[in-house]
C-alpha cells in the first residue's frame, strides 16, 4: 500500500473541470470508495455547473460495485455529513469548496460523518490506480433513490441546539455566495427568531455575485447591506458552507481567528476540556481557552486531523470542549465532528445573546490584539523551500507537527506546503506588529526573496 496520498489533498480531490477533474476520474473514485465502504452511500453536491455530471459519475461508480446510492441533491457538505452519521455507511460530496467556478472535486465521507482518514483514503487511491475496484455481476448492481428532504433533519438538528427564539430581536444578513447554504442558513436563523435578509442567495454555479471564497473584498455587498439595514451582523459561507465568516454591525470583516476566539470563549464558559486546532491557529485562541480553564491540543492543518484528534481524545476519556481552524471552519463535538458553517452562523446568535446585547464590533475589539501576516509563494517544489527555511534558522526552537513552525517567546512563524495547490504558505504572528514583520523579513531573506 502507498505510504502517502497521491490524489487527495487536505480536503478531497480537486481540479479544473475537463482538465484534471473528469467524469472518468470521479467514476473511478466512486468505484474505489464503494469497494472500501460497501453498503448504503449518500451522495450530494454543491451548486457548481459541473456538479450534476460529476454526481452522476460518482453514483455510477458506486452502483457498479454493488452499493446502494441515495442522492441527497444540492446541500451543504456538513448537512450531508450530519445525515451520513445517522443513516449511511459513507458518503461522497461533489464540491470544490472555496475554489473558483471552473474547479470541482470530490470529498469522501466515512460512516461517522468525518472525512475519510488518511489510511482508508490511501486504500481508495490504491484501488483507483490499480483498477482493483471491479464491477459486480448484473444481479448484484446497486440501486438508487433520491432523498432531498433529508436536509430538513440537518436544519432541525442545529435549531434544536439552542433555546427557542434565542435570536428574537436580532437582524442578520446572510450571504451564501450562490451556494447550497442558500436553502439552509436563512431558514436556520429564521427559526431561531432572527429577522433575516439575504444577498447572493440564489443557487447559481456561475457565482454571479462573488466568488466562492468569502474574502473581505468579495463581501463588500454584504457589508453595505448590513450597515444600511442596521443589522446586528452579516454571515457569509464558502462554496460548500462548511465555513462561516462574519462582518460586524459596522460592516467590518471579523478576522477568522477572532471569530474562533469569540465562539471558543462562549463554548469554554459552558464546557471545560481541550480545544483542538491546527498549528496555523492564532495564539489568541490559546489565550481565550486558558482564560476559561481549557487547554489547547495542536494538530496538522486540515479539518480532518482536527476532527479525528477530537474523536481520539474522547476515546481516551479526555473531555473535548471545542475544535476548529482559524479560517471560519469550527467543529462542535456535541453536534458533529466536522466543520459546519450553518452551526457557526447559529452559534454567533447565541454568542451575542449571551453577551446581553453587546455589539459584535465591541466583542471582537475587546479580544487581545495580535498581528498576523499571511503570505504565500507559488513554487514548483514547495518542500525545497520549506527545507531552505529550516536550514536558515538553525538556532530557533522548531515544531514539525505540520511543515515547519519556528517558535520564539514573542512570535511564531509557520512555513508549510499547501495541501491543495503548488505553493508554500507562510504565517507569522506576534502581539507586536514590528516583531512579526521582522521575522517575516528574515524568512523571505532566508529563501532569497525580497
Amino acid at each position: 500500500m502507498s505510504a502517502t496520498k497521491r490524489l487527495f489533498g487536505t480536503n478531497g480531490v480537486r481540479g479544473v473541470v475537463g482538465e484534471t477533474m473528469t467524469p472518468e476520474l470521479v467514476l473511478g473514485i466512486g468505484a474505489a470508495l464503494g469497494t472500501v465502504r460497501r453498503g448504503r452511500i449518500a451522495v450530494g453536491r454543491d451548486t457548481r455547473t459541473s456538479g450534476e455530471a460529476l454526481a452522476h459519475a460518482v453514483k455510477a461508480g458506486l452502483l457498479m460495485v454493488g452499493c446502494d446510492v441515495v442522492d441527497l441533491g444540492v446541500l451543504p457538505t456538513p448537512a450531508l455529513q450530519y445525515v451520513v452519521r445517522r443513516h449511511f455507511d459513507g458518503g461522497a460530496v461533489i464540491t470544490a469548496s472555496h475554489n473558483p467556478p471552473e474547479y470541482n472535486g470530490v470529498k469522501i465521507i466515512d460512516a461517522d460523518g468525518t472525512e475519510m482518514g488518511d489510511e482508508d483514503t490511501v486504500r481508495v487511491e490504491d484501488l483507483y490506480f490499480s483498477g482493483g475496484a471491479g464491477a459486480v455481476s448484473w444481479d448484484r448492481v446497486g440501486s438508487e433513490a433520491e432523498a432531498p428532504h433529508m436536509i430538513e433533519e440537518y436544519i432541525r438538528g442545529i435549531v434544536g441546539h439552542f433555546p427557542e427564539q434565542i435570536g428574537a430581536g436580532m437582524t442578520v444578513v446572510v450571504d451564501p455566495g450562490s451556494g447550497p447554504a442558500s436553502i439552509t442558513t436563512p431558514l436556520i436563523l429564521s427559526r431561531m427568531g432572527c429577522r433575516v435578509h439575504t444577498i447572493n442567495a440564489q443557487m447559481d454555479g456561475t457565482f454571479p455575485g462573488r466568488l466562492p471564497e468569502p474574502t473581505p473584498e468579495g463581501l463588500q455587498g454584504l457589508s453595505e447591506m448590513v450597515v444600511s439595514l442596521g443589522a446586528d451582523f452579516g454571515v457569509a459561507h464558502d462554496g460548500d458552507a462548511d465555513r462561516a465568516v462574519f462582518v460586524d454591525e459596522k460592516g467590518r470583516y471579523v478576522e477568522e481567528n477572532r471569530e474562533f476566539a469569540l465562539v471558543a470563549d462562549y463554548v469554554c464558559k459552558q464546557s471545560k476540556g481541550v480545544v483542538v486546532t491546527p498549528v496555523s491557529t492564532s495564539r489568541l485562541v490559546e489565550d481565550v481557552a486558558a482564560q476559561n480553564g481549557c487547554t489547547i491540543d495542536y494538530t496538522p492543518v486540515g479539518s480532518i486531523y482536527v476532527a479525528r484528534r477530537m474523536l481520539q481524545l474522547i476515546g481516551e476519556g479526555i473531555e473535548v470542549a471545542f475544535g476548529g481552524e482559524g479560517n471560519g471552519g469550527l467543529i462542535y463535538p456535541d453536534h458533529q465532528f466536522c466543520r459546519d458553517g450553518g452551526m457557526t452562523a447559529a452559534m454567533m446568535v447565541a454568542v451575542l445573546a449571551a453577551r446581553g446585547g453587546e455589539r459584535l464590533s465591541s466583542a471582537a475589539d475587546g479580544l487581545p490584539a495580535y498581528h498576523l501576516i499571511k503570505d504565500k509563494i507559488r513554487i514548483p517544489d514547495p518542500a525545497a523551500l520549506v527545507a531552505a527555511v529550516d536550514a536558515g534558522f538553525p538556532n530557533d526552537a522548531k515544531e514539525r507537527i505540520d511543515g515547519l513552525k519556528i517558535v520564539r517567546e514573542d512570535v511564531w512563524a509557520l512555513v508549510r506546503a499547501s495541501g491543495t495547490e503548488p505553493m508554500v504558505r507562510i504565517l507569522v504572528e506576534s502581539a507586536d506588529a514590528a516583531v512579526a514583520e521582522s521575522l517575516h523579513r528574515e524568512i523571505r531573506q532566508a529563501i532569497g526573496m525580497p
